[in-house]
C-alpha cells in the first residue's frame, strides 16, 4: 500500500521516519493500542504508523488548520470525487502554454481559494493544487489568515496524484480514525483509560534564532508561551497508566548552547537527537543538515543498551 503524505508541509517526517522509527516505545509491539497525532500535518507519521502497525484499533488525528483537516476527511469519505475534479483541475493548468499564464492562473485560484465560499471537495482540491504549485511547497497565512505564497514556478508538477489519495483513503478506512480540528490539548479526550496509547507530537517548531521566524503555518502563533502549555500537557497525559508520548523539535542548544530551553522543560525525560535537513528556505545556501530533538516520556532501546554499556564500563 503506497499510502503517503498527499501534501508537502513544513516540518514533514518523511525523512525522518526511519530514525524516529528506533525510538518508539517497544511496548506497542503486536499489542492493541490507540495512536493520537495532535499535530498531524502532512500525516507522514500517521501513515507510516497505519501501515507497520495493523493491532492500531483506533487513530485520532488533529490539526488547527482547518482546510488541511477539511481535505483528510473527503479523502477518507469522498476519494474518488476530488481525484476527478483535482485531474480535471490539473489539465487545465498543464494546458497553458506559457510561464507567464501559469502564474496569472495561479494567482487566481489562490484568490479563489482565500475569497469564495467552496464545498469541501473543492477545497480540498484548491488546498493540493496550491501546494503542487506554490514555491517550494509551503503552507503559509498571513495575518488574515489568507494563503499567500507566491507561485513556484514548477510548470509542470505532479497535482493529481490518484494512487497516493486512493491509498490513504484506503488506510484511513481501514481502521477506526477520528479526523478533529482544533486545539492539541482537545486529544486528551479521546485517550483510552482502559488500554495502552501512544501520542505522536509534532507541532511548529521554536526557531533556532530571531531570524528563522517560520514557527507556524497558521496566522496562531505558536511562540514560546504555546511551546509550555505543550509541555505541561505531555506531562499531564504521561502521568496515567498506559500513555507513552514521542515529542519532535528543534535542537535550539546546538545552535546557541545557551539557550536550554527544552533541556530545561523535558531534562526529567528521555531527549535524543537526530539528523535531519532544512528543506524549506528562501535561500538555498541555508538549507542543509542539522540535528532535531526526540523527547519521550520512556526510555529507547537505544537509551537502555547505553545505560547498560556504560555500566559495565564503570564495573571496569
Amino acid at each position: 500500500m503506497n499510502a503517503k503524505p498527499f501534501v508537502k508541509w513544513a516540518g514533514g517526517k518523511g525523512q525522518l521516519l526511519s530514525q524516529l522509527d528506533e525510538y518508539l516505545p517497544q511496548q506497542l509491539d503486536g499489542r492493541p493500542f490507540t495512536y493520537i497525532e495532535p499535530f498531524v500535518g502532512g500525516g507522514a507519521m500517521l501513515f507510516h504508523m497505519l501501515k507497520k502497525h495493523p493491532e492500531i484499533r483506533r487513530a485520532i488525528i488533529n490539526d488547527i488548520n482547518t482546510y488541511l483537516i477539511i481535505a483528510y476527511k473527503v479523502i477518507k469519505e469522498r476519494p474518488k470525487e476530488l481525484v476527478e475534479r483535482l485531474f480535471a483541475l490539473e489539465q487545465q493548468y498543464f494546458a497553458i502554454a506559457t510561464e507567464e499564464l501559469k502564474k496569472k492562473f495561479y494567482l487566481d485560484v489562490r484568490k479563489i481559494f482565500n475569497e469564495k465560499k467552496l464545498d469541501e471537495i473543492d477545497r480540498a482540491k484548491y488546498l493540493i493544487f496550491l501546494n503542487r504549485t506554490c514555491f517550494n511547497g509551503l503552507y503559509r497565512e498571513n495575518a488574515k489568515g489568507r494563503f499567500n505564497v507566491p507561485f513556484g514556478r514548477n510548470l509542470h508538477p505532479s497535482i493529481c496524484n490518484e494512487e497516493t489519495i486512493l491509498a490513504d483513503s484506503e488506510i484511513l478506512n481501514r481502521v477506526d480514525v477520528t479526523i478533529l480540528n482544533g486545539d492539541f490539548s482537545e486529544t486528551i479526550h479521546y485517550l483510552d483509560d482502559n488500554g495502552m496509547n501512544f501520542v505522536y507530537f509534532d507541532p511548529p517548531y521554536r526557531p533556532l534564532n530571531a531570524t528563522s521566524s517560520f514557527n507556524s503555518y497558521v496566522k496562531e502563533d505558536f511562540n514560546d508561551d504555546e511551546q509550555k502549555r505543550l509541555g505541561n500537557f505531555a506531562k499531564e497525559i504521561g502521568g496515567r497508566l498506559g500513555v507513552y508520548w514521542m515529542m519532535s523539535n528543534s535542537d535550539c542548544s546546538a545552535k546557541n548552547p545557551e539557550d536550554l530551553f527544552f533541556e530545561n522543560m523535558y531534562g526529567h525525560y528521555y531527549i535524543n537527537r537526530v539528523n535531519a535537513s532544512r528543506a524549506i528556505n528562501a535561500n538555498p545556501m541555508k538549507r542543509g543538515k542539522l540535528t532535531e530533538l526526540v523527547i519521550c516520556n520512556y526510555p529507547s532501546e537505544d537509551y537502555v543498551l547505553r545505560v547498560a554499556e556504560n555500566d559495565v564500563l564503570y564495573r571496569m
